[in-house]
């Protein structure tokens, strides 16, 4: 991912930094990190008197809440031959390790809670995730694209005016941009539109995009003119806000009382600038793609 942003010339790299004066900080949200968002479990289980099983998975849990206070994504594999389990976390890039060290430490109850004898499980919080899978698991008709949709929530859907949809896509462009550029983590607000996307830790800055890509479309095209919106793939999720009256704090999505005819303008503004970075970085990827097959 690095790699990429080191071959952004001077002159893009200023371009960048024009469009992303136009986004105000975001301001993080007081949620509770450790509230769940959804559980995937797979229908397989390990049979009830498989203790190595367990104990490895508990073995797992216990070495991925050691390095949650040390790192915001870590992957590993426990076990032997026969009972190897693989797993990893990721926090949200916005987090301190205390907060995500907190994240992860709530799950491993969590997961065996909800997911019990699972050989393969994901569970998804507001703060971070988990995911474990037994040696050789494979769901039955299962995707294993990192663009498989996992889970989605759309927000009340309104005919708001105001530009919303101009507003909403000119966000989602720079958080396009943002999150290659970003090292796989973005999260900022233009006008009244606050946009959040991560990628898996190890997903390289061309997979990155792409993975964040497609959330956008899913968004644009699953809710449509939903004030608000969380997609999460396999590999990567995004999230945004609308705030017709330009804070987020006080204001709920959906509220009508702001205009966004200045916010209109600035979102064209922050959307060529954002379509000009992804041009060029489409065109990186490309080059990067074509390297690889060579090799």
């Amino acid at each position: 991912m690095n790699s990429t942003s080191t071959l952004i010339p001077f002159s893009l790299q200023l371009l960048i930094l024009a469009s992303s004066a136009l986004f105000l900080p975001s301001i993080k949200s007081s949620s509770d990190y450790s509230t769940l968002v959804y559980k995937n479990c797979a229908t397989q289980t390990f049979t009830s008197t498989s203790t190595s099983h367990s104990q490895t998975l508990s073995s797992l849990f216990q070495e991925l809440v050691a390095h949650s206070s040390q790192s915001k994504f870590f992957k590993t594999i426990e076990g032997n031959n026969e009972t190897a389990i693989s797993g990893l976390f990721q926090c949200r890039g916005d987090m301190s390790d205390e907060e995500c060290h907190n994240c992860v430490n709530a799950i491993p109850q969590m997961s065996d809670s909800l997911c019990s004898l699972a050989i393969a499980a994901r569970i998804q919080l507001f703060g971070c995730y988990t995911h474990y899978e037994a040696d050789g698991f494979h769901e039955p008709d299962a995707t294993t694209s990192k663009t498989n949709l996992l889970y989605k929530i759309c927000g009340e859907s309104e005919a708001v005016d105001g530009g919303f949809v101009e507003l909403r896509d000119a966000a989602f462009a720079a958080l396009e941009s943002g999150v290659v550029s970003g090292n796989g983590f973005f999260s900022s607000s233009h006008d009244s539109v606050q946009v959040t996307a991560q990628c898996e830790g190890d997903l390289g800055g061309c997979d990155c995009g792409e993975c964040v890509n497609n959330a956008v479309q899913v968004a644009q095209e699953e809710c449509g003119n939903s004030v608000s919106g969380e997609i999460y793939l396999d590999k990567c999720f995004i999230s945004y806000t609308y705030y017709p009256d330009g804070t987020h704090g006080n204001s709920k999505p959906g509220n009508r009382n702001g205009k966004n005819n200045g916010g209109k303008s600035a979102a064209i503004v922050v959307g060529g600038a954002a379509a000009l970075f992804l041009v060029f970085i489409f065109f990186v990827c490309i080059k990067s793609w074509n390297k690889k097959d060579d090799d």
